[in-house]
């Protein structure tokens, strides 16, 4: 740990694991107002998530940059709570199916459907999106 840093609990949970639990000095989510970075001392706060990316920098100067699906944040004093459906790092992307699912997605679009329909497909491609972004950042590194 670098001295000097303030830092909070994090817990970042899927239905399926937890995805990271531990300290972090900075916490940033994509909400349906834009970007947001959260950082130790916060006022308590409850936030609707949309998909995007998370991004955790850690004490130890570690950044952590995910794809999320939609979910909610809790800033907390004890802890801070992120649930969302789905957290994959970039090397758990799997670029080729998230892009057949982009490709799928916007053909959906074109076709007449349904406002049910045409919501699902607006997320299907909105969750591929996220994916590519997330997982093509990595790779440029």
């Amino acid at each position: 740990r670098r001295r000097g840093l303030r830092t909070f609990n994090l817990e970042v949970l899927t239905p399926e694991h937890p995805f990271y639990e531990g300290p972090a000095v900075s916490l940033t989510v994509t909400t349906t107002d834009g970007q947001y970075t959260f950082l130790a001392g916060h006022a308590p706060i409850v936030m609707a998530l949309t998909v995007g990316s998370i991004v955790i920098k850690t004490p130890e100067g570690e950044t952590i940059e995910a794809f999320n699906s939609e979910g909610f944040m809790e800033f907390g004093h004890e802890i801070t709570s992120v649930y969302v459906q789905a957290c994959e790092r970039p090397e758990e992307i799997d670029q080729k199916r998230a892009e057949e699912a982009r490709r799928r997605a916007e053909e959906r679009l074109r076709q007449k459907q349904s406002l049910s329909e045409y919501t699902q497909s607006k997320m299907a491609l909105a969750r591929a999106m996220a994916r590519l972004s997330v997982s093509s950042k990595t790779r440029r590194r």
